[in-house]
């Protein structure tokens, strides 16, 4: 299908984007796709390269050792970040995406240079202070690619991203503490250094994406800027649902993030020499990657205006039952420790991905709701890595005595009960929402399109 309809395309933008709006739907999924998976992807290397070494030490503050302060410190710093993207991305316009996009970056790395710099008693300021413009890039990649008929595609590109990225980055991150021998503190400088070109050039050219078609339109609805009385009212609507998907966030994130910064942990108490073997990292971050991007992939082929949510809540629904059938088989010795990671890997990101941007994506679509999905995924996400910063300080301070190893295994298996609940009612909630929606568009009694329409 061309895009040449676009009412957008015109002799004052990029040629580059003149090209795509012409080109077929194939050549602007793989495009688009690569820009976004590309940009995200780079944006990794300057948040979890420091994951990738233990950080050992005592005396720390709160009697807490030093990784802990500071995971906590950059992840703080991250969600304080995802609050502010309610609004901010959310509201932000076509013109400011590139530079904002482009400054988070430069704040982040010149963030990891204090890291290097600043006394080691003080450096979780600086971990701080780089996490906190980056959880706002999903937030404005998103806006590139949302609100089309290929967005489920372009989202799984980005979402296999992260999973695969934390891994290579970490790898990316020893290779070179190895080879320059440039010390814990000063690696994730260096690596955010070697990955700066890539990222500038990957987030230039997705910014060339041409806007939606007329047709993306129809099938998935207009996407705009939202005000606060949009976003009061979409919440209201969905409360219930909304809330369930909340507290289910919640622990999810929190399950796969603390995975994801203490992998190098865990893995040393499996007896694996991490260090000396630095593609572990991406060996199980790979398998887990394909896994998710093959659910992802498949969702899409279920229309979302006649199925709206209920393929990712499916995908969840699945995810859970790895998490607690790959811990059911650890402890009964049926599989490697090494093996659960990835199965704990696989399920937990099978419960996560179909549920931040791409499930809202869907509810827009089905409800006819115009706005923008990147709204709820900063509400989401908020609420997401609260949920991380809590379950660390739990961990380290009201349960230390047990192993990262223990407290994954209870995890699971509470993730397990509490997801399948909440998906078996949002099953039913989602869509008997949306049509009591389309049924009030239907009958004059809720906009289908906004007055404020730009």
């Amino acid at each position: 299908m061309s895009h040449e309809n676009s009412p957008d395309v015109s002799e004052r933008i990029s040629p580059i984007t003149r090209l795509l709006a012409k080109a077929p739907s194939g050549v602007l999924i793989a495009y688009g796709g690569i820009m976004a998976f590309g940009t995200y992807f780079c944006m990794y290397a300057f948040r979890r390269p420091f994951a990738a070494v233990e950080y050992t030490g005592s005396g720390w503050q709160f009697g807490l050792q030093m990784k802990t302060v500071f995971v906590l410190s950059q992840v703080i710093g991250y969600m304080i970040s995802k609050y502010l993207g309610i609004k901010v991305c959310s509201e932000i316009t076509k013109k400011y995406r590139l530079p904002i996009l482009i400054g988070m970056i430069l704040w982040a790395e010149a963030a990891l240079i204090l890291f290097g710099l600043m006394p080691v008693k003080l450096k979780f300021i600086a971990i701080f202070l780089n996490g906190l413009p980056l959880g706002m890039v999903w937030g404005v990649c998103v806006l590139y690619i949302e609100g089309r008929k290929i967005t489920e595609f372009l989202l799984a590109g980005m979402a296999c991203s992260y999973i695969v990225a934390s891994g290579y980055v970490k790898t990316a991150g020893l290779s070179l503490l190895n080879i320059l021998h440039c010390g814990d503190f000063w690696m994730p400088a260096i690596t955010g250094l070697v990955f700066l070109p890539p990222f500038l050039l990957f987030a230039w050219l997705l910014s060339k994406m041409p806007p939606p078609t007329a047709e993306d339109e129809e099938l998935r609805t207009h996407r705009q800027p939202m005000t606060g009385r949009e976003k009061i009212a979409f919440l209201k609507f969905f409360w219930v649902g909304v809330v369930l998907q909340l507290a289910l966030y919640f622990f999810i994130t929190a399950f796969r993030d603390v995975r994801d910064f203490y992998q190098a942990d865990i893995l040393g108490g499996l007896g694996y020499d991490y260090r000396s073997r630095p593609a572990i990292f991406k060996d199980s971050e790979r398998l887990v990657g394909l896994a998710a991007l093959a659910a992802l992939v498949i969702i899409k082929f279920f229309d979302s205006k006649k199925w709206g949510v209920i393929p990712n809540l499916t995908c969840q629904a699945l995810g859970f039952l790895i998490l607690g059938g790959s811990t059911l088989a650890l402890q009964g010795h049926y599989i490697t420790g090494f093996q659960w990671m990835v199965l704990i890997g696989v399920g937990g990101y099978l419960a996560y991905v179909p549920c931040d941007t791409i499930f809202y994506e869907r509810v827009i679509a089905r409800a006819g709701w115009v706005s923008t999905a990147v709204f709820m995924t900063y509400v989401m996400d908020a609420f997401g890595y609260t949920g991380s910063v809590a379950l660390q300080l739990y961990k380290n301070l009201g349960a230390g005595t047990i192993s990262w190893a223990k407290f994954f295994i209870g995890l699971s298996y509470f993730l397990t009960i509490a997801g399948l609940i909440v998906i078996s009612i949002n099953m039913f909630y989602f869509p008997y929402r949306a049509r009591v929606r389309r049924r009030m568009i239907a009958q004059g009694q809720a906009p289908a399109v906004p007055s404020q329409a730009s």
